[in-house]
């Protein structure tokens, strides 16, 4: 049989089974990270993720992901099918081995599947194993077939139920309330945007992606069709939306012709931060690794000597760092690597040493034909590197600065931090909050042995349309580092985040439930993403959510935190309750900030975490860039998707 005809020839032969699953229902956090809102999204990626391996061999162009009305999810797409015929070492239908059996499928046979993605074919069936139902139907040569499973075990063998013309495979799946007991309710959001990013990084792809949970005033179901013929470029032009440009195209490249496919596109803005997005067989590495290594070692040694060719560097006091290449940069690198070796604490970071060379050579030839072509462009991206350059140097007196009052530099904490007498980080919490009379009620009801209090003055700067200098000069951030105890900046990465001297494991957010509020809120949250993202990686960061009215009536009293809870309240009160509604956290006193925000056993915490780097980065760009339009129709569009995560 010819090399050719072997490549395309996906029967059941092609189906390998390594291993039994018995204990995936017992230790799911071993195959999918956790139990939560994470762990529960990754079931419906794992399905996709199949689709797409079978959409990057080229067998298919369209996929369809539905969140049903029941709550289960259905994932269509119009690939080969998997093969229904018998497996000969398992003796049953290879649809039921890739299904039944952990570490069966078509990705460990190299002939099937060049690269693939997700848990690198134990996915489907970790997803069969961990859904109280699941059903799956194969449009193959003409036929179709179905089988259908409880937690993981067959129902029954696989029967022909019909005659058609078309082809792929159909998966609708439960999640087990049992495994996922904190939640098993989807996010639109969650996965609309994980079907964008899926769409960016395989052109030519349609998504279609419907939440039968919600229908409109027309009957219509919420729906979004995600579609890319540039891919990475219209990535980055999404991205990169909200910002303004400093040069007149996205740079990219795609090589696809060597072992390993490369995928770069880049951009330069005027903004002060740098987003690099990196991908390896469309899992999101944010951890980095040897693909991004290659793309600085690239970037870097091209545009240095460049610069050093222009004589632009030559009035320049002091040497070129590798960071003020990439500031204002926008980038995404995306890798196709046959067996991907993955390190890191999550495991998203690669260690292939073989990548290194191939990306960092492809985008030094990139770089060097476009500077060479782009003559006017290639001087701007000079000049916002020296001006990057001069801006570090700035930028490292003023974190000095910071640094050198921090409590293990000796100069003692902020003068309006209230500490706790607490010692262990783990055990202590401290609450940011607006303003001094919010923060002296916070005091007098805060229990002082774990809870620390540190009012912030108005508004802080808007870090995303300051320069890194005017950060550190900022006396309100200045504080929040001093409390904080955290360091920045290593030998290795002038930008890196030292979290071994944090004082709180907890940092809460504590802000008024209004407008203003939730503006210094994004505020906050928009430094913590720029500049303290381990913060919110390692799950320090939380939102307070205080209630918005106290419903009373003669000794009765509730708190509600929306509409909804005022009017049950009211009514288990009578109909004639007196409401009143909190314009901000200095109209509670000491003991109902306590009660309502602040005691652990009956407050709500958000827990702020980052599904998509990428789009919390165009997220945080559009709502406080300077684009106001953009931002207006964000607000008018999730005004009515927004709620309290209780």
């Amino acid at each position: 049989m010819s090399e050719e005809i072997k490549k395309n020839n996906y029967s059941a032969d092609s189906i390998q089974a390594l291993e039994g699953m018995e204990h995936v229902r017992m230790r799911p956090s071993m195959y999918i990270g956790d139990v939560g809102v994470r762990g529960l999204h990754h079931l419906v990626y794992e399905v996709v993720d199949n689709s797409i391996d079978e959409a990057m061999g080229g067998h298919c162009d369209a996929i369809s992901v539905a969140i049903n009305e029941d709550g289960s999810v259905t994932v269509e797409d119009n690939g080969r099918g998997i093969p229904v015929d018998l497996h000969k070492k398992e003796g049953v239908s290879a649809l039921e081995v890739v299904m039944t059996k952990i570490g069966a499928g078509g990705k460990f046979d190299k002939d099937s599947y060049k690269v693939s993605g997700g848990l690198h074919g134990v996915g489907v069936s970790v997803v069969n194993a961990l859904s109280v139902h699941m059903k799956s139907t194969v449009f193959r040569e003409g036929k179709i077939y179905e089988q259908e499973y409880e937690r993981g075990k067959a129902l029954y063998p696989v029967k022909q139920i019909g005659e058609t013309e078309k082809r792929g495979t159909r998966q609708t799946f439960f999640p087990d309330d049992t495994i996922f007991q904190q939640t098993t309710e989807f996010s639109y959001d969650t996965l609309s945007a994980r079907m964008r990013e899926l769409s960016f990084l395989n052109k030519g792809i349609t998504i279609t992606f419907t939440d039968k949970r919600e229908v409109d005033d027309k009957g219509e179901f919420r729906s979004e069709v995600f579609h890319s013929d540039e891919g990475l470029k219209e990535y980055i032009r999404y991205l990169d939306g909200n910002r303004e440009p400093i040069v007149s195209h996205v740079i990219s490249m795609d090589n696809d012709k060597g072992e390993i496919p490369v995928e770069v596109a880049l951009i330069y803005n005027t903004s002060y931060t740098e987003n690099i997005f990196s991908y390896v067989n469309n899992i999101n590495t944010h951890e980095g690794g040897t693909h991004l290594q290659g793309f600085r070692s690239g970037l870097t040694r091209t545009l240095k000597k460049y610069a050093d060719a222009s004589g632009l560097l030559d009035k320049l006091k002091f040497e070129i760092a590798g960071d003020d290449f990439r500031e204002g940069l926008t980038a995404i690198i995306s890798v196709k690597v046959s067996e991907p070796q993955f390190e890191g604490q999550t495991k998203t970071k690669l260690g292939n040493r073989e990548v290194v060379s191939p990306v960092s050579q492809a985008v030094g030839e990139m770089l060097e034909n476009y500077l060479e072509e782009n003559p006017n462009d290639a001087k701007l991206i000079i000049q916002k590197v020296i001006l990057a350059a001069q801006a570090r140097h700035a930028a490292k007196k003023a974190r000095e600065m910071v640094q050198r009052k921090t409590v293990m530099g000796g100069g003692g904490l902020p003068g309006k931090l209230s500490d706790c007498s607490e010692q262990d980080p783990a055990r202590c919490e401290v609450y940011l909050v607006e303003g001094d009379s919010a923060g002296g009620t916070a005091k007098q009801g805060r229990d002082r042995n774990f809870q620390a209090i540190l009012p912030l003055r108005g508004k802080i700067l808007n870090v995303e349309k300051a320069m890194h200098h005017k950060v550190f000069e900022n006396e309100e951030i200045r504080n929040i580092f001093t409390a904080l105890g955290v360091t920045v900046g290593t030998a290795e990465d002038s930008k890196a985040l030292n979290l071994e001297k944090l004082r709180y494991h907890k940092v809460i957010i504590m802000c008024d439930a209004d407008v203003d509020g939730s503006h210094i809120s994004t505020l906050i949250l928009t430094f913590f993403f720029r500049f303290m993202k381990e913060l919110i990686e390692e799950g320090h960061v939380y939102i307070a959510a205080p209630p918005l009215y106290l419903v009373k009536k003669g000794n009765k009293k509730e708190y509600a935190w929306n509409d909804v809870q005022r009017d049950q309240a009211n009514e288990r009160m009578g109909g004639s309750a007196n409401i009143q509604r909190y314009k901000g956290l200095g109209e509670m006193n000491a003991e109902q900030l306590w009660e309502t925000t602040m005691d652990p056993n009956f407050r709500t915490l958000r827990q702020v975490n980052i599904d998509s780097l990428a789009e919390a980065d165009q997220v945080f760009s559009m709502l406080m860039g300077d684009e106001v339009p953009p931002r207006r129709e964000f607000i008018e569009k999730n005004a009515v998707y927004a709620n309290i995560d209780a």
